[in-house]
Order: structure tokens, then C-alpha cells, then sequence
């Protein structure tokens, strides 16, 4: 069993940045592919950006460019999220997802973290 934890979020003008951080609490010996995920009210859940535990990193076109993801050397399975230029369109919750990676395709949408906010004001 695995425990999401994220943090970060908060308000932010146009064109600024934030950080969100996403760690993953489960036995220490084992290892996730961690993901970040944001829904608007009353759309799908989108997918932002993944990172597997070699630290491979894969962003959706969509943020690319604008959204980059790594890992936290200094926290075993931690991964940031650090998003710059953002837009009024960005804002929504950011949801951190996890699934154990067993070195194959792993796909972070089996545990998941509460979410944090993300404003954008204009």
C-alpha cells in the first residue's frame, strides 16, 4: 500500500510559475512511476506528465515546452512538477497519480494523492 502526498499550488498572476511536488509513502524498497494529472469541474481528468523510476520523463504536447518533470534526488519517489509561463487556463486541481514500476510500461493511475488547487489570476 502507497500514501500520495502533494504539495505546492496556491494562486499565481499570468505568466509566473509554480512548483508542485508529489511524494509517494510505501515500503521503502519498493519503487513508482510517479505522474501529475489536473481536472477542471465538470471535464475529464487530464493527463499533464509522467515520470518513471529511472527518472525518464514524458509531457503531454499540450504543456511541453511550458511543464517540465524530474525527480527529487534528495526524496526517494518524489517527482516535481514545475510549471512556468502559466495562463488563466491552466488553473484547476493538480491531482498526483502512482503505480508500483516494475521496469516495464508503468502508468501512475492506481494510487492517488487529494489534489492541490492551482489559481491563475489574469
Amino acid at each position: 500500500q502507497a500514501h500520495v502526498v502533494e504539495s505546492g499550488g496556491g494562486s499565481v498572476q499570468a505568466g509566473g510559475s509554480l512548483q508542485l511536488s508529489c511524494t509517494v509513502n510505501g515500503p521503502p524498497d519498493k519503487n513508482y512511476c510517479i505522474g501529475w494529472f489536473r481536472q477542471v469541474v465538470g471535464k475529464e481528468r487530464e493527463r499533464l506528465a509522467s515520470i518513471d523510476k529511472d527518472g525518464h520523463p514524458d509531457v503531454e504536447d499540450a504543456v511541453k515546452g511550458r511543464f517540465t518533470i524530474s525527480k527529487d534526488d534528495t526524496r526517494k519517489n518524489t517527482a516535481i512538477l514545475l510549471m512556468n509561463d502559466l495562463k488563466p487556463e491552466d488553473a484547476a486541481m493538480y491531482y498526483c497519480g502512482a503505480d508500483r514500476d516494475y521496469g516495464g510500461h508503468c502508468i501512475p493511475n492506481y494510487y492517488w494523492g487529494e489534489g492541490t488547487e492551482v489559481t491563475v489570476t489574469s
